[in-house]
C-alpha cells in the first residue's frame, strides 16, 4: 500500500513538470497547426474563404511554376548556406577549442556569438550597405584598381548567402566546439600511438565523434534559414523569391489566406524531412 502511494505521488509529481510544457505546445503549435491545416483545405472565393474541404490548393502549388520555384530557391539557398557555415565553422571551432588557451576560449566564444548580440535586421541592413554599388567592397576594389565599375552584389542570391553565412558559422561553431571539448584527449593519443597520421585520427576518430554537434548545428541552420524572410527581402530583393517571400506576398497583396497556409504547410513538410534525416545524429547529441 505504502509503495502504491508512493508511485502515485511520483506520477502526480510527473504530471505537474510535464503539464505545463504540455499545455504550451498544444496551444502554441497543435492548435495552430490544426487550424492552418484547416485553412489550407479551404479556397478563397472573391473576398471570402469557403470551407471547400479539399485538396485544390495543393494541387496549385504544384502546377503553378513560380510556387514550385520558390520551393527550390530556398532549398538551394538553404543548402548552400548550410554547407558553407559548416567549412567556415568547423576550422573556427577547433581552433578556438585546441588552439586557444583554456584560460581565452570563453572570451573567444564571447567574440564568436557578438553577431547574436545585434539586431537581425540591422545586421542585414549592415550587410547590404557592405554590398551596395557604393559600398565598401566596391569601394575599396576600385581604389585599389582591380574594378573599373562597381559590381553587382546586392540584391542576387549570392548578397542573401553571405548575410546568412556571417550568422549560421557562429551558431555551428558553438555546436560543434561543444562536441571538441567534450572529446577525450586520450582517444587522439590512441590512435597516434597506434600508428594514426594527423589526417586519420581527424577522419576516423575526431570528425565522427564530432558528427553530431555538426548534425545538431546543421538542423538549427536548415530550420531557421528556410523560413527565414527578413534576409531575403533585404538582400536578395525581389528578383528571386523564396518561399517564405511567396507567403508574404500571398498574405500581404492578394489576402489568400489559403494558399498562405498551404504554402507553409509544405515548407513545415520540407523541414519535417529535413529533421528524419538528422534524427540519427540528433539522438546520439541527447543522449
Amino acid at each position: 500500500m505504502a509503495a502504491a502511494s508512493l508511485e502515485d505521488q511520483e506520477n502526480r509529481k510527473a504530471w505537474g513538470f510535464v503539464t505545463p510544457a504540455l499545455l504550451w505546445t498544444i496551444c502554441f503549435f497543435v492548435i495552430p497547426f490544426i487550424v492552418m491545416t484547416a485553412i489550407s483545405l479551404a479556397t478563397r472565393t472573391g473576398r471570402e474563404i469557403v470551407m471547400a474541404w479539399n485538396f485544390d490548393n495543393y494541387i496549385t502549388f504544384f502546377e503553378k511554376a513560380h510556387l514550385l520555384k520558390g520551393l527550390f530557391v530556398s532549398l538551394e539557398i538553404t543548402f548552400t548556406v548550410t554547407i558553407i557555415s559548416i567549412l567556415l565553422a568547423y576550422p573556427l571551432a577547433w581552433i578556438i577549442a585546441e588552439r586557444v588557451p583554456q584560460k581565452w576560449q570563453r572570451m573567444a566564444l564571447i567574440l564568436a556569438v557578438l553577431p547574436f548580440w545585434t539586431s537581425y535586421v540591422v545586421r542585414s541592413y549592415s550587410w547590404l550597405l557592405v554590398l551596395a554599388k557604393n559600398g565598401v567592397i566596391n569601394n575599396t576594389l576600385i581604389w585599389i584598381g582591380v574594378i573599373a565599375e562597381p559590381l553587382e552584389m546586392a540584391s542576387t542570391r549570392s548578397a542573401t548567402i553571405i548575410g546568412f553565412v556571417h550568422f549560421f558559422v557562429m551558431l555551428l561553431t558553438l555546436t560543434i566546439y561543444a562536441n571538441l571539448v567534450q572529446m577525450p584527449p586520450n582517444y587522439r593519443r590512441a590512435a597516434a600511438d597506434l600508428g594514426a597520421n594527423g589526417f586519420q585520427v581527424f577522419w576516423h576518430i575526431v570528425l565522427p565523434l564530432t558528427l553530431p554537434g555538426i548534425m545538431v548545428g546543421a538542423f538549427l541552420t536548415f530550420v531557421l534559414c528556410i523560413g527565414d524572410y527578413i534576409t531575403p527581402q533585404i538582400l536578395g530583393g525581389n528578383n528571386e523569391l523564396a518561399l517564405p517571400q511567396i507567403i508574404m506576398l500571398q498574405l500581404g497583396r492578394r489576402a489568400d489566406f489559403p494558399m498562405a497556409a498551404t504554402l507553409s504547410i509544405v515548407l513545415m513538410g520540407a523541414v519535417t524531412l529535413a529533421y528524419i534525416a538528422c534524427a540519427r545524429w540528433l539522438k546520439m547529441e541527447r543522449t
